[in-house]
């Protein structure tokens, strides 16, 4: 590791030196493990006593986009609304027909970017909460949903008030009742708190700093407000790596990290439910990259091998914060990955599990069925071990549903004979038998 180190090392100066920032902090953790930091630069030009670390605070910008789309996926959980909702359906009074969370959610509503004020970015006025509805009204739907991927801050700050609304408070509470504090994010607030970095702006032909001074408040706070850590980020990856089903659901996540867009004609870059998924190496991270004024993060993970890349920088122009953070990740995963956990032994499967476990055929191919954890899963015979396993949940008798991974949604049926013992299987319709059979042959009773 030690020689990884110091090329990491090398590459956070160059990246500081590349981006002009005053200050740059960086990591890299497995699962949540720190495994290298990296503070380069000055936090503070007006004070160096102000330390430079990981828990030095950096406004993370549209990174926050993660915390409220999760917190959309909580409360799609416990019923208190449906990705495919209108928006019209949250908050009263919305009149944009046709434009749903989902969408919202992917940047594939083809709705403006900013809010209704075309001076927004001279000005940089907080839109009035009690206007949003009406502002919200007046914004144009500039695409056709889904023939494009369009980012949209305004689809985040209308996604902050859903969550308002079907909360039954404001976005801030639950945000700290549903993930801040369930966490343990101490270090991830609406407002800089010290020790935090310092916010500039560095103009192109001369290398004299300027304070920028402005923050996301108000209804923008739900689409980049946020400030946090090398720290505290880590920890976010890492439980969005592993959740607490206590909090969110690891089908989930599975969920938001399905490509419902893809902005790269390339396809190495997808969009899911509010994370970006962007492939390197072979590898597939999820995150997301922030801009604001005196604020560039970029924080990418790889479910995979378990790596989190974290970078924060303090320049308005700082450079490519998504390939610095999948970066320093990469150089690990490449040249000094974690070594590998070993197999644990798991419960014994429930007894109606049993007939189900094995080798079963449809059309010619064969799919392994297996109990990990508890769950039924299934994986085609041959498949990559990185491919992820389709899972099912009991539904009822001999009857189960896909909850993630291949034919997601779909429902798989137990065939029995007359004395109780299992014919086959039907999943999404298709017939999987103990031997493959053309799709004319009959399964042996």
């Amino acid at each position: 590791m030690e020689t990884t180190r110091r090329t990491l090392d090398r590459a956070a100066v160059e990246a500081q030196r590349a981006s002009r920032t005053p200050a740059l902090a960086a990591g890299v953790a497995h699962r949540g493990d720190p495994l290298w930091t990296a503070g380069v630069g000055a936090a503070d030009l007006a004070d160096p006593s102000v330390p430079l670390g990981p828990d030095t605070q950096f406004l993370i910008a549209s990174n926050t986009k993660t915390f409220t789309a999760t917190m959309v996926l909580q409360l799609r959980d416990e019923g208190r609304l449906r990705l495919d909702d209108p928006v019209d359906d949250h908050p009263p009074g919305s009149t944009h027909p046709g434009v749903t969370v989902r969408q919202l959610l992917a940047h594939a509503s083809g709705m403006q970017r900013e809010p209704v004020s075309p001076e927004f970015w001279d000005t940089l006025e907080v839109p009035d909460a009690e206007r949003f509805v009406e502002d919200w009204n007046a914004t144009e739907r500039v695409l056709e949903p889904h023939t494009a991927w369009h980012y949209s801050n305004l689809g985040y700050l209308v996604l902050g008030e859903i969550v308002a609304h079907a909360d039954g408070r404001s976005w801030a509470e639950s945000l700290r009742a549903r993930l801040l504090d369930p966490l343990g994010l101490r270090r991830t607030t609406l407002e800089l708190q010290a020790p935090a970095a310092g916010l500039y702006y560095v103009p192109p032909f001369t290398d004299a700093p300027v304070d920028e001074h402005v923050l996301f408040t108000g209804i923008l706070a739900a689409a980049g407000g946020l400030a946090s850590t090398v720290a505290d980020l880590v920890r976010w990856h890492a439980f969005l790596l592993d959740p607490d089903e206590a909090i969110l659901r690891k089908d989930t996540v599975s969920e938001m990290l399905e490509p419902h867009a893809v902005p790269d004609p390339g396809l190495n870059v997808a969009w899911g439910l509010g994370f970006g998924i962007m492939r390197r190496e072979g590898r597939s991270w999820f995150g997301h990259t922030g801009g604001a004024p005196g604020g560039i993060t970029g924080v990418f993970s790889d479910r995979e091998s378990g790596l989190t890349g974290v970078v924060l920088m303090n320049n308005t122009g700082a450079k490519d914060p998504a390939a610095t953070a999948i970066g320093f990740g990469e150089e690990v995963a490449t040249n000094d990955a974690p070594p590998l956990e070993p197999w644990t032994p798991g419960a014994a499967p429930a007894p109606e599990l049993l007939p189900l476990l094995g080798v079963w055929y449809s059309e010619g191919s064969a799919f392994e069925f297996r109990v990990q954890g508890g769950r039924l899963q299934a994986v085609a015979a041959g498949a990559d071990p990185s491919t992820p396993p389709a899972v099912f949940t009991e539904l009822g008798p001999d009857e189960y549903r896909t909850v993630s991974g291949r034919e997601r949604g779909e429902r798989l049926l137990v065939r029995r004979r007359e004395d109780g013992s299992v014919r086959m299987l039907h999943w999404a319709t298709y017939r999987f038998t103990r031997e493959p059979l053309g799709f004319s042959e009959r399964a042996a009773d």
